[in-house]
């Protein structure tokens, strides 16, 4: 289970100091160790608006992002309160409040534009936030949505960034909620109830022409609509009589407006019930530090003068998580190895083995905590060094074996070695004894355990080296004729020969051993990412199926609009004729009757 974090007050993500947007390195801090998935919700609006006071409400608490109560924009930059989800388990929401837009004290609105996208940018659910209804003047104060293609790009292909490249924006935008405050209006058209989400499409239609006055009504319009296809509607009443607006999170609850208070509720609801996590394209599912990391690309990318570019965002990402997706692979590796391995290892093909399933659990791991592995370059790295680490074992099982087998001769051979020395052998019949000790030594060497791979090269080289005490004895020997000594020279140069083609044939079956390994090895990679690449196609067919369907969507949207009023154009055409048809008819039978 993932540790919750779980801040006890908001504070600073982004502060906007002298026109420099820069990033406070302590709440990175806190993003890194968010481990969980985060739902992002970042609200947006005029200053002086209420934001604060609804995602206070979002945070479960009464007091906490600042509310002020002056004509000034009291929050400055973009502020972060990271809780606990209070509907989804093992997730941490994530509140991002912005600084007002508009503030009269800044003049210059080009931070304005570059907080409105990187709240767009960072959140999974974005909530614009107005005083009153949905007029021209509301569609004006909306201007930044129109400059989101000159402030952000989709990709970093050029000529690929426009309104109608729509397509490319929707994978990577958030849902979008407006929220209208102080609400007057009756949400009715021609005397039918309609919903807040109805008023809202209602005042995104388009209207005909291409005259200027149109092409700045429909631009605002047309953008959300492009842009953001998932989107809803609040309407709020006001909170509380006007003198005490200014100490709203003073108030106790009966003294706010029930129909406010429902309303708020309603709100809080649907935003912690529909929010969903912050992903990346692809599907992949945001945590704190892939949110840290997309803070830091794209404030940098803003100081550089750069247009913030979301795939940029994801490659550079992309490159720091499967870097530590291959640290963590191998630590995996090493971890199961050096629980598993003890050397030295009986037979090549057990270390092999344990090898071979340590290398798949690895790999897996790899495969779990990477993405956008760009021509696999990653998963190359891995594949090379969990070779080395093959290799390196390979290297301490031999050596290892070596050692032991080299003790183990010096402690069973040791003894016959001071007997030769004190010349016990060297008498009559002194051949056929030595030669039964070294039989009964070899016998004893054999049956000691976990001598590992090298135990019949050292047990070799130890009796070749000691060939020439061997023949001395022999020689010495009277008992022995010279016919049976010679046939006791060719028995040993025999024996010697059989022991060097079985340690030959030996040396085969390793290599053949290690070569059916590294196809195991590749063929292990291929599977693995085969099945990685098809999870991803499918998720990102699925991508790709919910934006066509979402634009399919607005043009039958668009369609239908043009339809009802081309319809609503033919029936008054229709009126007229009937209207122009009685007075004609009528003054016909008026003038026929004076006849």
């Amino acid at each position: 289970m993932a540790p919750e974090i779980n801040l006890p007050g908001p504070m600073s993500l982004i502060d906007n100091t002298k026109g420099q947007l820069v990033v406070n390195p302590e709440a990175l801090k806190i993003l890194s160790a968010i481990t969980q998935p985060v739902v992002v919700v970042a609200i947006v609006g005029l200053y002086r608006t209420g934001k604060s006071y609804l995602m206070n409400k979002l945070a479960g608490k009464k007091n906490g992002f600042s509310l002020g109560s002056t004509v000034k924009s009291h929050t400055k930059g973009i502020w972060m309160w990271c809780v606990p989800h209070p509907k989804k388990p093992e997730h941490t929401l994530v509140l991002l409040d912005t600084e007002g837009l508009g503030d009269i004290e800044k003049g210059d609105n080009e931070n304005d534009s570059w907080i409105f996208a990187l709240a767009i940018l960072l959140s999974s659910t974005f909530v614009y936030n107005s005083m009153g209804t949905i007029n021209q003047q509301a569609m004006d104060q909306l201007h930044y949505v129109t400059e989101l293609t000159d402030r952000i790009k989709a990709n970093s292909s050029p000529g690929n960034n426009s309104v109608d490249d729509s397509a490319d924006f929707v994978s990577f935008f958030p849902a979008f909620v407006w929220t209208l405050r102080d609400f007057t209006l009756e949400l009715e058209v021609d005397g039918e109830p309609i919903t807040a989400d109805d008023y809202l499409e209602l005042s995104l239609k388009l209207r005909k022409g291409t005259d200027k006055k149109s092409k700045s009504f429909n631009d605002p319009r047309l953008c959300i609509r492009k842009f953001f296809p998932k989107r809803k509607c609040f309407v709020f009443d006001w909170p509380a009589p006007k003198k005490y607006l200014a100490h709203l999170e003073q108030l106790k609850e009966e003294e706010l407006n029930p129909d406010f208070i429902e309303q708020v509720a309603e709100f809080c609801s649907y935003i912690l019930s529909h929010s969903n996590v912050k992903t990346l394209s692809g599907g992949i599912p945001v945590n704190g530090p892939r949110l840290e990391s997309l803070v830091l690309t794209y404030i940098d990318a803003i100081s550089r003068g750069d247009l913030p570019c979301m795939e940029n965002a994801v490659l550079a990402l992309a490159q720091i998580e499967n870097s530590a997706a291959v640290q963590k692979a191998i630590a995996h590796y090493d971890q199961q190895m050096g629980q598993k391995v003890q050397l030295p290892a009986e037979t090549l093909q057990e270390l092999l083995d344990l090898h071979r399933v340590s290398e798949r659990e690895a790999t897996e791991v790899f495969m779990k905590n990477s993405f956008k592995d760009v021509d696999h370059l990653f998963q190359k790295k891995l594949a090379a060094q969990l070779d080395k680490k093959r290799d390196d074992f390979c290297k301490q099982n031999q050596e290892a074996s070596s050692d032991r087998c080299s003790a183990l001769l010096q402690v069973i051979f040791s003894p016959l070695e001071e007997e030769v020395k004190a010349g016990i052998y060297s008498k009559p019949g002194g051949y056929r004894l030595f030669i039964q000790k070294l039989q009964d030594l070899e016998k004893k060497y054999y049956e000691e355990p976990r001598k590992g791979i090298q135990a019949e090269e050292i047990l070799q080289t130890y009796l070749k080296s000691k060939e020439s005490v061997t023949d001395a004895i022999l020689q010495t020997d009277q008992t022995l004729t010279e016919k049976e000594k010679e046939i006791e020279v060719e028995r040993v140069k025999a024996e010697s020969a059989q022991a060097s083609a079985e340690m030959v044939e030996e040396m085969q079956i390793k290599y053949q051993q290690m070569m059916e390994e590294k196809e195991k090895s590749y063929q292990e990679h291929v599977k693995q990412l085969t099945e990685k690449m098809e999870r991803e196609r499918a998720q990102l067919l699925e991508e790709q199926e919910k934006t066509l369907t979402s634009k399919l969507q607005e043009q039958a949207r668009v369609l239908k609009e043009r339809c009802q009023g081309e319809s609503t154009q033919l029936q008054n055409e229709i009126q007229k004729l009937q209207k122009t048809l009685k007075k004609k008819t009528k003054r016909y039978m008026s003038h026929k009757l004076k006849i």
